[in-house]
């Protein structure tokens, strides 16, 4: 896919151009005195975790039946000391 930048002016004179071919699946770089500020994608395109993992994802954590049950008083008492 070619990428192609357009400054701030140019965008607002083709906006309505630049939002048909990003629709179409190309990518629009907008920008500043030559420094890229924002990216025109296609809606539908999913946003990637940082991580690369989603919340929850990983099948071996298991949490336990008591998990919220109230902690033993001796477990307690350690926090006031």
């Amino acid at each position: 896919m070619a990428l192609r930048s357009f400054n701030i002016y140019q965008a607002k004179a083709n906006l309505s151009k630049l939002v048909d071919a990003a629709a179409a699946g190309e990518e629009i770089v907008l920008a500043r005195n030559g420094k890229p500020l924002a990216r025109l994608v296609p809606f539908g395109d999913p946003v990637q975790p940082w991580h690369g993992r989603g919340f929850g994802s990983d099948p071996t954590l298991v949490v336990p039946e008591d998990f919220d049950d109230p902690l033993p008083a001796e477990v307690l008492a350690s926090f006031s000391k």
